[in-house]
């Protein structure tokens, strides 16, 4: 499998951010796709270095796209901490 871009992730997750915004996921529901998204990125692995991983999710959390508790989870989950 080819590494994922960054760009991916930042869409990936702006994605969940407007269906939970339209009420088409409930929170359960986004828990699990938030999930998945960082399950398939820890196994396809990121085509960018810590820094960059670190300066997208942060500008995710500027932009209100996730919240602190989610900038948190991402950065545990994908080693980033």
């Amino acid at each position: 499998m080819a590494p994922v871009p960054v760009a991916r992730l930042k869409a990936e997750l702006e994605k969940l951010k407007q269906e939970m915004d339209a009420g088409n996921l409930k929170h359960g529901e986004y828990d699990q796709r938030l999930a998945r998204v960082i399950g398939e990125l820890r196994d396809q692995r990121i085509d960018a270095d810590r820094a960059a991983v670190l300066a997208a999710v942060a500008d995710l959390l500027q932009r209100g796209i996730i919240t602190p508790a989610v900038k948190a989870h991402i950065e545990k989950r994908l080693g980033l901490t």
